[in-house]
């Protein structure tokens, strides 16, 4: 056996495991996609049906006779675009002046910022539901977007990438032209922040995407639900019409499917840029 021998060995037995892991990951995933073809006896027999069936349309004319289900997947898209715009505007923003600006107490309220991580996001439900009431934003879709829209993971991240990414001579260079700081931020900062603005904007559509707790809290109509709170209605102690449950959620997964696949790489180049400072 020569040298390369236990090498090429190894790298089987690893990308073995990795291809039994995806394998065991994605079962879940068919599964879902097969029982939406399939009528709620049929998802119940024994063995379960492994391929697709012919029922199809028959869940989707239960799914959007029970629910105003094509209203509530254009809300889901509309919210998780404007969390992601205000999430991208606001945390890179942050990260710019945390990074490569010098102001009085920017230490100490980096850290609170930080510190802000460390608390339970069940802590905020109450006080998150008092301000929106307070504010008359109950039932509507500014609740959703707008208390999340300067995370403290989106600043951390942002600074991060900003520090390695972008030169403090050049930002030097623009004060010295007399660039203004917004001027600075829009023109220089903001393009050498690409891949970490991708990277934030693909992680903030999917928790928004997902989001069941905020529109539960703060939603009243069924027309203003978010795909998970309006699925969550077709479940019920007797008769779930679970082949139209597997159908509405395989068409709110597919949109994450296809975008997580596209930018799959974004994502991971953006995590691991700021891991080097």
């Amino acid at each position: 056996m020569n040298a390369a021998e236990p090498r090429r060995l190894s790298t089987g037995a690893a990308y073995a495991v990795v291809g039994l892991g995806a394998l065991v990951m994605l079962t879940p995933f068919y599964f879902m996609f097969v029982f939406a073809t399939q009528s709620r006896t049929q998802i119940f027999n024994l063995p379960p049906p492994l391929w697709f069936g012919g029922d199809l349309l028959a869940n989707l004319k239960i799914l959007t006779t029970r629910l105003p289900f094509w209203r509530n997947l254009g809300w889901s898209v509309y919210v998780a675009l404007a969390s992601t715009a205000l999430t991208l505007l606001f945390c890179s923003m942050g990260g710019y002046a945390f990074a490569l600006m010098e102001f009085r107490f920017k230490k100490p309220l980096f850290t609170l910022v930080m510190a802000t991580m460390l608390l339970p996001s069940f802590m905020s439900m109450i006080p998150t539901f008092m301000i929106m009431d307070a504010l008359g934003w109950i039932d509507q879709a500014r609740a959703l977007y707008v208390p999340g829209a300067a995370s403290a993971f989106g600043i951390f991240l942002m600074r991060q990438f900003a520090l390695t990414a972008v030169p403090r001579e050049l930002i030097e260079a623009a004060r010295m032209d007399g660039c203004g700081e917004f001027g600075i931020y829009w023109r220089i900062v903001l393009p050498l922040l690409r891949p970490a603005l991708g990277t934030l904007g693909l992680i903030t559509f999917i928790a928004s995407w997902n989001n069941f707790i905020g529109p539960l809290i703060v939603m009243r109509s069924a027309d203003h639900y978010t795909l998970p709170l309006a699925l969550r209605g077709l479940q019920s102690t007797v008769n779930t019409e679970w082949g139209a449950l597997m159908a509405g959620s395989a068409i709110a997964t597919l949109p994450l499917l296809v975008l997580f696949a596209i930018s799959s790489r974004q994502l991971i180049s953006g995590l691991t840029a700021g891991a080097v400072k």
